[in-house]
């Protein structure tokens, strides 16, 4: 492997992973090294989407990777957030496309979906030749999806879908929307009145997805706003196996999963360019880090990011063991980013006035780290499930 010599000779991942781990990690670097990052900062800059790399991150496997069948390359849960670990290194922006399509849209279909719905979707999905997203988050706050607005009623043999989504990633670059919305059904039995699933073909007349302007972070990436008025599907466009809060929460906690390992890509970049200026720069007489203080916050920052990794490897584990609990991805989501976040922020210090330019990711992974920071649950979500774990109390 050939991350950062100084790095490994401290912290050996590698002992701890598979040959078919490694194997991953290593196509993700290199797609990661050779296509992604000679452009990332020129993207970066003019907030554009490089919609050519989708084919190539399915031909290489990345799409939907920890799924089986349909096409998807049925990889393991640590491979799976080695791969997300190194896309991040990159950037996060491609690491959250892979999440998006692969654990949001891809995990909702399969999961939930008909054996139909499958075949027509994840083969396409998992080649690159078709673009998901997932419809969850409202305009007026995504904390709280159990104020779901968005409806969804049966007219005839049809249903018709009205309501507003807000920051949807990949909105209007998608062939096919998972929408979450609130139906009353009494002809559903007990799921017919709650939250329900939907595919929608982005097509369909009504739906309308407008990309979000003006952000400062996450700008080589996609998020829109999504109106729905009068959105008329078939009867089979519902997916059958999700009922309730139960069926988003479980994509939510697959996405949650690859931030664990992607934040930790992100805090790693930052270190390396860190200690690459700290040996290269020279200040009275001397590369920086030859000094006590700047050793200081190198070390720390390596502590932080082994702890994190070794925290998201031993997640993994148990994610393969079938015994990965809600509250123990809320405590990866909530440290890793927290720390990669704290990492950037000290990386940029040894980096000096240099560390604002796009000569280094560093300015650019803590803008992204912004947004990673808040979605798929901001810190204080993942604080009160771990509170309610902790105590058997909930604060929400």
């Amino acid at each position: 492997m050939t991350t950062a010599p100084r790095i490994d000779a401290v912290f050996d991942l590698d002992a701890l992973l598979t040959p078919e781990e490694r194997d991953w990690q290593q196509r993700a670097r290199t797609f990661a090294q050779e296509r992604i990052l000679p452009v990332i900062e020129e993207d970066f800059e003019n907030a554009y989407f490089r919609r050519e790399f989708v084919g190539d991150l399915g031909a290489a496997g990345f799409l939907g990777m920890h799924l089986t069948g349909y096409g998807c390359a049925g990889a393991g849960a640590v491979s799976y957030g080695l791969a997300c670990l190194e896309l991040e290194a990159a950037d996060s922006g491609w690491r959250t496309f892979v999440s998006v399509q692969g654990s949001l849209a891809m995990s909702a279909i399969a999961k939930y979906g008909s054996e139909e719905q499958k075949q027509a979707w994840l083969p396409r999905m998992a080649a690159g030749d078709a673009v998901g997203c997932f419809a969850l988050t409202e305009p007026q706050g995504g904390s709280d999806p159990a104020a779901m607005t968005t409806t969804a009623r049966r007219d005839g043999g049809s249903w018709v879908i009205d309501g507003a989504k807000r920051w949807i990633g990949l909105a209007s670059l998608a062939d096919v929307a998972v929408v979450w919305a609130r139906v009353d059904d009494p002809a559903l039995g007990e799921g017919g009145r709650a939250v329900r699933g939907f595919l929608v073909p982005t097509a369909t007349p009504g739906f309308t997805a407008t990309p979000i302007a003006g952000k400062l972070s996450m700008r080589a990436s996609v998020q829109c706003d999504v109106a729905l008025e009068g959105v008329r599907l078939p009867a089979d466009a519902i997916l059958p196996g999700a009922e309730g809060l139960s069926g988003p929460f479980g994509c939510l906690n697959e996405a949650r999963y690859g931030i664990i390992w992607g934040a930790m890509g992100a805090a790693r970049s930052c270190l390396e360019a860190a200690l690459e200026r700290s040996t290269s720069r020279e200040v009275f007489g001397k590369p920086i880090g030859a000094n006590q203080l700047t050793q200081a916050k190198l070390a720390d920052m390596l502590v932080e990011v082994e702890k994190g990794i070794l925290l998201a490897l031993h997640l993994g584990r148990l994610k393969e063991r079938d015994a990965l609990t809600p509250a123990q991805i809320s405590v990866g989501k909530l440290n890793s980013v927290r720390e990669a976040l704290a990492i950037a922020h000290q990386a940029r210090s040894i980096l000096a006035g240099d560390g604002i330019t796009n000569a280094y990711p560093v300015m650019r992974h803590a803008a992204n780290l912004e947004s990673v920071r808040t979605y798929e649950g901001t810190d204080e979500i993942h604080q009160l499930v771990i509170g309610r774990a902790l105590t058997g109390l909930s604060a929400f």
